[in-house]
């Protein structure tokens, strides 16, 4: 009996074709690039025409995605896709298919997640079965939480990604206003992604706050992806300030918004952070400037010191939570 499960991004699409047994072995994982493709069922197709055996579909399958799911059926934030459960499962012959928000398989990943999995930034003093909370910038920036339901984690998946920005001091009041006379919102979204460092670069450049050298200039016009370069050169030996104060203003704002999640789920079983752009720049997240920001807070100080905070180190962990719940599937169909 094989299962498939899938990470579906605005940016790529990863697939993986197990053998369900105890324990379940790997047949083939494969990334494809969204934009290339019209749709997911091409995707799909293509991968199981190239790793099923015999032509077999799977018995069942799971896609955590980029954006909100209702009954069934999602609209993938970042690219003109409409996938429907139902219909996926009747084209590719697929017996059950179900369809969770990207965080939802995040958040099922991490309950499986080893120790040395995650790097622990805060270490707190976690509370047995608290409601744990999932912040996870990429092409996106995606939010929820787990709640403990009698002997196992629940995920709730959110769209707080989209929630307005709140600036906390001058310089963030002058990026929010920037930010607002050229896009005329500002959600927490805006920022915390990939785009997001390139905007804060922009502010910084434009407002004269920092000197922008020319050889960066050119290394940004050529580059396919600025804001790895504007990463990559942040954390260089000899960084150029408007780098470091690019990054350095972005592990701030992420650090507040964390600190808000932490508050409004009262996360007291912890705080983890995934998604590609904190493995990128994960020396900067322990330099000490995103837990300062994180419990930055009047009132609430000595609660949020308590709340643990880890990285998550897996790069795969939505793909993992989409196997663990295809699996599920594949048992509640047998009981």
């Amino acid at each position: 009996m094989n299962i498939l499960a899938g990470d579906v991004g605005g940016t790529k699409v990863l697939l993986q074709l197990c053998d369900g047994g105890d324990p379940i072995r790997v047949i083939a994982t494969q990334s494809y690039g969204s934009q290339t493709y019209d749709g997911l069922e091409a995707i799909v197709s293509k991968f199981l025409a190239e790793n099923a055996p015999d032509d077999v579909p799977p018995s069942a399958a799971c896609f955590a995605v980029a954006g909100p799911v209702r009954d069934q059926k999602a609209k993938i934030t970042n690219l003109p896709w409409t996938l429907d459960a139902q219909q996926i499962a009747v084209r590719l012959g697929i017996n059950r298919v179900h369809l969770i928000n990207d965080m939802q398989g995040v958040g099922y990943g991490i309950d499986g997640l080893k120790a040395d999995e995650l790097e622990v930034l805060q270490a707190g003093e976690p509370e047995g079965c608290g409601t744990r909370a999932i912040l996870a910038a990429g092409t996106g920036l995606g939010q929820g939480a787990m709640v403990w339901q009698r002997d196992h984690y629940e995920m709730l998946a959110t769209e707080g990604g989209h929630a307005d920005f709140a600036p906390r001091d001058e310089v963030e009041i002058d990026l929010l206003q920037y930010l607002l006379a050229r896009l005329g919102q500002v959600s927490c979204e805006t920022l915390l992604c990939g785009r997001g460092l390139t905007r804060i670069y922009e502010f910084l450049r434009e407002t004269g706050r920092a000197a922008e050298p020319a050889w960066l200039a050119d290394a940004l016009h050529q580059a396919d992806d600025p804001a790895a370069v504007i990463s990559t050169t942040a954390m260089a030996a000899d960084v150029p300030p408007i780098a470091r104060l690019t990054l350095e203003l972005f592990v701030r704002i992420y650090g507040a918004q964390a600190g808000n999640l932490a508050l409004a789920f009262l996360a007291t079983g912890g705080i983890y952070l995934a998604g590609g752009i904190v493995l990128k720049i994960a020396a900067a997240m322990r330099s000490g400037i995103f837990i300062e920001s994180f419990r930055r807070n009047a009132a609430m100080s000595s609660l949020l010191e308590r709340v643990p905070v880890s990285i998550v180190k897996t790069p795969e962990i939505g793909l993992q939570g989409a196997r663990h719940m295809a699996l599920r599937l594949t048992e509640s169909a047998d009981a």
